[in-house]
């Protein structure tokens, strides 16, 4: 089953309190993005978070799943929309806790510090 879009526009809306949201459409489902990093994915009418530090302390004992058949990544199922303080807290620890972008190289880069 698909995520309707309707879903995808409410956890954007929900999640918007916290800071810049951008959502990506990928194979069907799409992928979120707060403040330029990938948060979490939105899979079969779930948002599903990715597992940080603050997520696991967060939502520590909440449910668990795959984002899809043969993932090898359990992610926090999120559907506590509602509570924009946990929602804060949560994106906001998340960001912090998840490595920065790597910057791509330009076609003909080297690797040379030189």
């Amino acid at each position: 089953m698909a995520t309707s879009q309707e879903f995808c526009e409410s956890v954007i809306e929900a999640f918007s309190i916290a800071g810049t949201i951008r959502v990506r459409a990928m194979m069907g489902e799409y992928c979120v993005y707060y403040n330029d990093k990938l948060i979490s994915d939105l899979c079969d009418g779930q948002c599903l978070l990715k597992r940080t530090p603050t997520s696991d302390a967060l939502l520590q004992g909440g449910p668990l799943s795959y984002p899809y058949e043969g993932s090898k990544q359990l992610m926090h199922v999120f559907d506590d929309f509602d509570n924009k303080v946990l929602i804060e807290n949560l994106l906001a620890g998340m960001w912090n806790d998840l490595p920065e972008k790597k910057s791509r190289k330009k076609n003909g880069e080297k690797n040379d510090p030189f």
